[in-house]
């Protein structure tokens, strides 16, 4: 296998797998467990106002963006999903419960590592081995990818929080 063949192969491989976990996600957020109102109900515990509307971003929003990775199609802006998704769960949900993920209240491992998964990919591109390249576009993506990552994904993230997160209060310590 020469050498180009097998980096084409591994970025399939990544991509694959990172789009198959987003995409089950979305689709779990709408139609697994509690469905869209369950998820609704967990993002409103978590502060996000209005919960449902952002329950229906999340998912869909997962959902494109596994499908674009599995793809390789429009590389940077799957990345930004990623990113962006990622983004917002680490800092709402996984930040004060510490790095490992089988911790109470699950750590922040891995959607780091998804977050920088999603990073390098809108940067690397699909491949050769991708629509992106079968259609001349954003092949490699490179520094452009890099900008469309973090302002799509990195800075929409924040921008949706400063907008739209309003953590729950915590209850006061009692004094003794």
């Amino acid at each position: 296998m020469k050498n180009i063949d097998a980096i084409n192969l591994a970025l399939l491989l990544l991509r694959g797998g990172v789009g198959a976990v987003m995409l089950a996600h979305g689709i779990n957020h709408i139609f697994g467990g509690g469905k869209i109102e369950g998820t609704g109900r967990w993002f409103a515990s978590l502060g996000m106002k209005p919960a449902r509307l952002h329950a229906w971003l999340a998912s869909i929003t997962e959902i494109i963006g596994g499908i674009l990775l599995l793809l390789g199609l429009l590389m940077p802006l799957a990345g930004a999903a990623v990113v962006g998704v990622m983004l917002v769960a680490w800092i709402t949900n996984h930040r004060g419960n510490g790095f490992f993920i089988f911790r109470p209240g699950e750590g922040w491992e891995y959607v780091m590592t998804l977050t920088l998964t999603g990073l390098a990919l809108g940067v690397l591109g699909g491949g050769d081995w991708s629509l992106d390249h079968q259609l001349a576009i954003f092949d490699p993506p490179g520094a452009d990818g890099l900008l469309i990552v973090v302002g799509a994904g990195g800075v929409g993230a924040l921008a949706l929080l400063a907008l739209c997160w309003r953590p729950p209060a915590k209850d006061p310590q009692p004094t003794p």
